[in-house]
């Protein structure tokens, strides 16, 4: 996997919010769900690790893999 924290998208009060892995408080919050995804892999392509994108559940609906992924992986 990669080096930084992974980013994970969740529902907020205000909106949607982006929080590193294991962070309390958010790193942003927005209006929409596409806003924060967009923030959040922006953020998880530069520490080379993971986007998670959660629904209005709570449960992870969406991954977007920024790591060091082998080049040559079939599928």
């Amino acid at each position: 996997m990669g080096k930084g924290k992974n980013q994970h998208v969740v529902k907020h009060p205000d909106g949607w919010a982006v929080k590193g892995a294991g962070n309390s408080k958010a790193t942003k919050v927005t209006k929409t769900q596409k806003e924060a995804a967009d923030v959040g892999r922006g953020i998880a392509k530069n520490q080379k690790s993971e986007l998670l994108i959660h629904g209005r559940n709570g449960r992870i609906r969406e991954k977007d893999s920024h790591g060091n992924d082998p080049r040559n992986v079939k599928g």
